[in-house]
């Protein structure tokens, strides 16, 4: 769903003064209890309705501008732009490319990328290469921010066995939360020449979010928006609302599903099928988990499932985000359960699935830990990124300074991290530069092992439970490590890992 582009603004104060209203009720119910409870019932969920139903979209995908198959060079720009999401009205937008979403970066292993980035905003952004593993200085981290006007270029090479899905976003300080809003991000694939299924036609599912007030304009955040990031967002894919994706009865595909939301957790199910989990954050599996009803997708999170429909013809099947409750400070979350898609079959006869094999890929785990580092998650009051009182969301006690480090490392040591979330919500919880694997999940003093051997970049940490993982950084520098709910990243819950040559 790509969308001309022309300057239109929308002041920032416009996003972010609505924040303000209501803080006083909302600080009252802090925690959990009536207040707060009233104020989930009592804010507005969206203004205008989008359309739905229209063919799912294939993504634009960025072209390369080199003949060297061995590189790969583009250009991005991020700029306001008017976008027609409903017929006859344009929405101000900030996009890259002038594209919902941005285009589909496509990168093979062992590519050396050159990407050159125009700011064409009217405040400082980046781009940060999710998940990715990059040098820090071509990450895109808030400490190297591109200011409005600049330009810059990205340029790194991508290591052997990172195929994968990604994605790309804005990382500046302070203002992740309202530029993703806007509408900048993007999709990213590592493909591999040796991918065990590239037999199997793939479909790339970005969901991102979008809530409209009556004008048709990107409605500011409110005050709970602050608190719970933002919600109460039409789920859009590929751009679209409940677009219909047409496949041919009996087909197996491969589905690439990005949560590119600010706050939302994505608990994935399909009417009438089951899932076959293959990949996540950090590429594929060793073996494939099929006979999954569903699965959750945390906000960042990437998964890569296979499905095989049923060979009825002339159906139609949801795929459904269905409700998950995040803890919210012991209010009843209002919102509900969406649709992401409507799956239809074809009245042609039922094809032959897809041969799935029983292995994919090696996956070592990491070494014996040679440290380990404890990271608290929590939560107070006038600590917030915009000060007044406003919630601050802390890690180990301390709001984010990016001239402070926070935690220090040695470049190629495997570590545990114990991630222990003591507030009443989920975290989903990131670090920047490298992939890590679960350990174990502890709760109420059960600890629980990790279901699979898997490489992530982003986990989820429910309320009051812990996460263990084994972590390395391989690469010397500063990196960001923070809670993925885009308002709380804002807001403090954020630190800086230093990296120290070995």
């Amino acid at each position: 769903m790509k969308r001309g582009a022309s300057v239109s603004m929308i002041k920032r104060r416009q996003f972010l003064g609505t924040a303000f209203a209501g803080m006083g009720g909302l600080l009252a119910g802090f925690g959990g209890g009536s207040s707060a409870q009233g104020m989930l019932a009592r804010r507005p969920l969206g203004g205008v309705a989008l359309p739905e139903g229209d063919p799912l979209d294939d993504l634009s995908v960025l072209r390369n501008e080199s003949s060297d198959p061995d590189e790969f060079r583009g250009t991005l720009v991020a700029a306001p732009t008017p976008a027609t999401l409903i017929p006859g009205t344009s929405t101000a937008m900030w996009l890259y490319n002038g594209a919902v979403p941005g285009p589909l970066l496509e990168f093979v292993e062992g590519q050396h990328v050159t990407i050159r980035f125009d700011n064409r905003l009217p405040l400082d952004t980046t781009v940060h290469w999710h998940g990715l593993l990059v040098p820090p200085d071509q990450d895109g981290n808030p400490m190297d921010p591109v200011r409005p006007g600049a330009s810059r270029i990205y340029e790194f090479d991508v290591p052997a066995g990172t195929a994968g899905t990604y994605w790309y976003h804005p990382h500046a300080h302070q203002s992740v939360a309202e530029q993703v809003a806007r509408g900048l991000a993007g999709p990213l694939i590592i493909r591999d020449d040796e991918d065990p299924l590239a037999h199997i036609p793939e479909v790339t599912m970005f969901v991102s979010g979008l809530r409209l007030d009556p004008n048709a304009q990107i409605s500011a955040n409110n005050a709970m928006d602050g608190m719970l990031g933002r919600q109460g967002e039409a789920l859009l894919v590929n751009g679209g609302r409940r677009p219909v994706h047409t496949v041919r009865p009996g087909t197996t595909q491969r589905w690439r599903i990005l949560n590119a939301t600010s706050a939302r957790y994505l608990r994935i199910a399909l009417d009438g099928h089951t899932l076959t989990l293959v990949g996540t954050d950090g590429g594929l599996l060793a073996a494939p988990i099929a006979g999954l009803p569903e699965i959750l997708i945390a906000p960042a999170q990437r998964i890569e499932v296979l499905v095989t429909l049923t060979a009825t013809p002339n159906a139609r099947y949801r795929l459904r985000a269905l409700h998950y409750e995040p803890g919210f400070m012991g209010t009843t979350s209002m919102v509900r359960g969406d649709e992401l898609l409507t799956l239809a079959t074809t009245a042609e006869p039922s094809a032959a699935p897809a041969l799935i094999p029983p292995a994919l890929r090696p996956l070592p785990g990491l070494d014996v830990p040679g440290a380990r580092q404890r990271i608290k998650l929590s939560q107070g009051m006038g600590m917030g990124m915009m000060g007044g009182g406003l919630p601050g969301f802390l890690i180990n006690g301390r709001s984010f300074d990016m001239n402070r480090v926070d935690l220090k490392t040695v470049q190629g040591r495997v570590e545990l991290w114990d991630i222990v979330n003591t507030t009443s919500m989920d975290h989903p919880f990131h670090i920047h530069g490298t992939q890590f694997q679960l350990v174990s999940r502890e709760a109420a003093g059960v600890v629980t092992p990790a279901p699979y051997l898997a490489w992530l970049d982003t986990v989820n940490v429910p309320a009051r439970q812990s996460a263990t993982i084994k972590v390395r950084q391989t690469m010397p520098g500063k990196r960001m490590f923070h809670c993925h709910i885009l308002e709380h990243e804002d807001a403090g819950m954020m630190g800086v890992l230093d990296v120290r040559p070995r």
